[in-house]
């Protein structure tokens, strides 16, 4: 008792910690476009062929938008132009990198409505 009062029962603390592994962040998905297709390469494979951001934008004069990297995607995007798409698959192949197993592309052929992201498993 101090000063009259009866202090009541105590509660215990409540000490909440989490860890967190910043070694491997979390990627977020990447918008895929309707209008356009999308190439689709992995990080690991484009760096293999040293290829770079600069060789990719002195052949398409791509803007910010349109080369995205996130985690270990690259999504090169929205593609227009008739053979915008065939002429970076080849350049692709050239290089030494494998369809499917190296990079795949959406043809952006889906509707409005339809909202679709990619990121690596």
């Amino acid at each position: 008792m101090v000063g009259g009062y009866t202090a009541g029962p105590t509660r215990p603390s409540i000490v909440t910690t989490a860890v967190v592994d910043i070694s491997h962040p979390t990627a977020m998905p990447l918008p895929l476009s309707h209008t356009a297709p999308t190439l689709l390469i992995r990080r690991t494979a484009f760096e293999r062929v040293h290829l770079t951001r600069q060789i990719i934008d002195e052949a398409l004069g791509l803007t910010d938008e349109e080369f995205l990297l996130e985690g270990g995607l690259i999504a090169i995007g929205p593609l227009v132009g008739e053979s915008a798409l065939t002429d970076l698959i080849e350049a692709m192949e050239r290089a030494g990198l494998v369809y499917f197993e190296d990079f795949f592309e959406l043809s952006g052929n889906w509707p409005e409505w339809l909202g679709l992201f990619a990121m690596t498993s």
